[in-house]
């Protein structure tokens, strides 16, 4: 009888694994990203492509319909904005008039408050000009352009492929494994399918909610551009926690340059953070959450490390890379800790035997002092 490995050879084990795979994203992030990204985009688009095909149209046919509907709909939305936004560049001088009136009036403030000479404030900020730009400056600047453009353009082909190459990588995923495993494989994958689906058409759902309520109280406030503002934050709020914080602060930037009095901005802030409560007690759990069960300490970290090491595309693919972790974790014996440390359950929502045992043995004392 073999013995079982000691726990921190395990531990030693469970993070070199999780070093090399977070290096492996964050060298090949140009080629995972929009891999990942089509994945989920294959994912959503495989009852669309089984339909067609049951509706007799030939499996390319029917794989290059979904895929162009998705880049129509997608390029609707990016006209859309574009349109709004270059009718917001030409309120560009009326913005720089607000902000320039608003800077005199903050440099005021500071000299009359914390004795700050107009001189020593040009200063400090001519020194964090200068730091802004040697970030901005280099060989990189070329890559953070070019980079989007790229990954757009590889998203479909790979898409496109990942449908149509679908039974060939099940059947690897199957047979990469030993036979007596086959039937807790098709489960995990089975599982991993359902939850993917169920993530992303819950995302779309809730991010058209989203849009519909933050531009009908943007419209409420006589906020100009309200639409624009609407969407952008509904997309924005695709980033988990964060992304709301960004919607938030572009949003009343924008809102000063036709109002700049406080009462509109406030009444701004105040739309967006309604708008976030519905969102996280009521969209979130009913739309998203009935598949993905993970917790918020969980979710906060996965984006941030996602942003740390993929960008914006990392924070969004986080909590579905994080989901899949779980359904695999769940199932696997040696890294079941793993899996209750991702989900939300606590002991107690869970009747867990140990839980249960604590308790009872804190009472037994508890009544033996009382005795």
């Amino acid at each position: 009888m073999t013995t079982p490995a000691p726990f921190h050879q395990k531990l030693a084990y469970s993070l070199l694994a999780i070093g090399l795979v977070m290096l492996a994203i964050y060298l090949g992030q140009d080629i995972i990203v929009p891999l990942a990204m089509a994945g989920l985009i294959a994912v959503l688009l495989r009852p669309v492509e089984a339909w067609l095909t049951r509706m007799g149209m030939h499996k390319i046919l029917a794989i290059t319909l979904a895929v162009l509907l998705t880049v129509v709909l997608v390029s609707g939305v990016a006209i859309l904005l574009s349109m709004q936004l270059s009718d917001f560049s030409d309120e560009w001088p009326k913005l720089k008039r607000n902000i320039n009136e608003f800077y005199r009036d903050a440099r005021r403030w500071i000299r009359q408050e914390y004795s700050v000479s107009y001189s020593k404030q040009a200063e400090y900020l001519k020194n964090a000009q200068d730091k802004t730009l040697e970030n901005f400056q280099g060989a990189e600047t070329l890559g953070v352009v070019t980079g989007p453009l790229g990954t757009l353009i590889l998203i479909p082909i790979y898409a496109f492929l990942l449908l149509y190459y679908r039974t060939m990588l099940l059947h690897f995923m199957v047979v990469l494994f030993a036979e007596e495993h086959k039937p807790r494989v098709l489960e995990v994958l089975g599982e991993i399918k359902s939850i993917i689906q169920s993530y992303m058409v819950g995302l779309l759902l809730e991010t058209t909610a989203v849009a519909v309520l933050n531009s009908v109280g943007l419209l409420l406030l006589n906020v100009q551009y309200a639409m624009l503002l609407g969407i952008m934050a509904a997309i924005l709020n695709l980033i988990p926690y964060i992304g709301g914080l960004v919607a938030t602060a572009l949003a009343v930037m924008v809102t000063f340059i036709s109002h700049p009095d406080a009462h509109t901005l406030l009444g701004v802030v105040g739309v967006f953070i309604a708008v976030q409560f519905v969102d996280n007690n009521l969209l979130v759990p009913l739309i998203v959450g009935s598949k993905v069960k993970i917790n918020a300490l969980v979710s906060i970290v996965g984006v941030l490390v996602g942003g740390a090491l993929a960008g914006l595309s990392g924070m969004f693919l986080s909590i579905p890379a994080i989901a899949m972790m779980k359904v695999v974790f769940d199932r696997i014996d040696g890294v079941k800790p793993w899996g209750i440390l991702l989900g939300d359950q606590t002991p107690e929502q869970a009747n867990n035997n140990l839980f249960r045992l604590v308790n009872k043995r804190k009472f037994k004392k508890k009544t033996g002092e009382d005795a």
